[in-house]
This record gives C-alpha cells, sequence and structure tokens, in this order.
C-alpha cells in the first residue's frame, strides 16, 4: 500500500494530529543508531536550520519567519518517502515540530517570539539527536 504523505500533517490552522502515525510510538533510537532519511528531506531540515541560524533577533520579523519555517516544512513533508517505524518516529517529532511553527505564527510578543524560536532551535538539534 503506497502511502500519501500529502495527507499527513502540515504547517495549516487545522492541528497536527497525524493520522498515518502508529499509536504508541515514541521519539527513540532505532536499536541505539539514528533512523535514516531519505535524501530529499535533507534539504529542506538544511533550510529551516539556515532560517533559524541566520534570523536576526534585533530587527528580524518573526511573522516572516514562522511563513518560512512553514513553507520549508510542508515541502519536507511533500518529499518524505519514508515507511515503517522510521516514518512513523519522523512524525513523532514532525508533529511536535508543527506545533512550535504553529505557536510562532500566533506569537503577539517579540518576547513570546524569542522563546519559541529557541524551542524551535532545540527542535531542530532533536532532530539530528534521531535522525541522519
Amino acid at each position: 500500500m503506497s502511502e500519501n504523505h500529502e495527507d499527513h500533517a502540515t504547517s495549516g490552522e487545522h492541528g497536527t494530529k497525524d493520522e498515518h502515525a502508529s499509536e504508541g510510538v515514541a521519539l527513540e533510537l532505532d536499536n541505539g543508531k539514528k533512523w535514516k532519511t531519505n535524501a530529499e528531506m535533507l534539504p529542506f531540515i538544511n533550510e529551516q536550520e539556515k532560517l533559524l541560524k541566520n534570523y536576526d533577533h534585533a530587527k528580524g520579523d518573526y511573522h516572516a519567519l514562522a511563513a518560512n519555517l512553514a513553507s520549508a516544512n510542508d515541502n519536507l513533508v511533500k518529499s518524505c518517502t519514508m515507511t515503517g517505524k522510521s516514518h512513523d518516529v519522523l512524525h513523532v517529532w514532525l508533529n511536535d515540530h508543527l506545533q512550535y511553527i504553529n505557536q510562532l505564527k500566533k506569537s503577539t510578543t517579540k518576547e513570546e517570539a524569542e522563546q519559541t524560536i529557541a524551542v524551535l532551535d532545540n527542535s531542530m538539534a532533536k532532530f539530528h539527536t534521531y535522525f541522519e
């Protein structure tokens, strides 16, 4: 059966539950090793990291950052061809990551946005803890 990744959680306002991920799956290593991700996804991971790294905290537009992160994340989801447990574990990380992007979109103050940006930085670090 072919997975339709277009149906997966996106950065939209309709929540982030991924109906394809198996219930009870946790963010965990693959027997002590990082999960492999498909090469098509990595440019969109790298794009999000670059956006966060290059964000000008003094005069940056956090709503524009959120929109750019959401766009890169939507492309990440569209490029996913992973299947099985690695796919399910990725979506555990992805669901949280999407919530943080949506939280940044909804930020109303610079202070709130800065806290969320720090959480997004940590989320990207967490990706690299579990995936390669």
